[in-house]
This record gives structure tokens, C-alpha cells and sequence, in this order.
């Protein structure tokens, strides 16, 4: 069964971008591994705590990737 995790910082997707995440996604394994996958493929979107995650050694928040993104 084809599995895909996303994990993005909560807040940061609508509900419909988290479903083109997952029609995409399943497009994509599709497309490797055949129609045979659809039905079994499973694509998880899952929301990280602001401030759960970091990169490099440092802890981000939604605020910091905004405002990263406007520069």
C-alpha cells in the first residue's frame, strides 16, 4: 500500500489545499505504480504544533514562515 506523511505547521493549509495534497498525491502514485494503487493509497496531512518543528537547530512558527515568505 502506497503511504505518504505530511507534516505541515498547523494553521498554515486550508481545507482545500490539504485535498489537492492528497488528490495529487495519489495522482502521483498512480502514475508510478499503476490504477491498481488508487484504492490503497493513503495520504496522511498531518498538522505539527506552531512552534513543533525546526530547521537546522532553531524551532519555527507560523509567524516566522510568513514572515520569511513576504521577503
Amino acid at each position: 500500500m502506497p503511504f505518504a506523511n505530511f507534516k505541515v505547521p498547523a494553521g498554515s493549509l486550508d481545507e482545500k489545499q490539504k485535498e489537492l495534497i492528497v488528490t495529487r498525491t495519489t495522482e502521483l502514485y498512480v502514475e508510478i505504480y499503476g490504477e491498481r494503487a488508487r484504492a490503497h493509497t493513503m495520504v496522511l496531512v498531518e498538522e505539527v504544533t506552531d512552534g513543533g518543528w525546526g530547521i537546522g537547530g532553531r524551532v519555527l512558527t507560523l509567524a516566522m514562515l510568513r514572515q520569511s515568505a513576504d521577503h
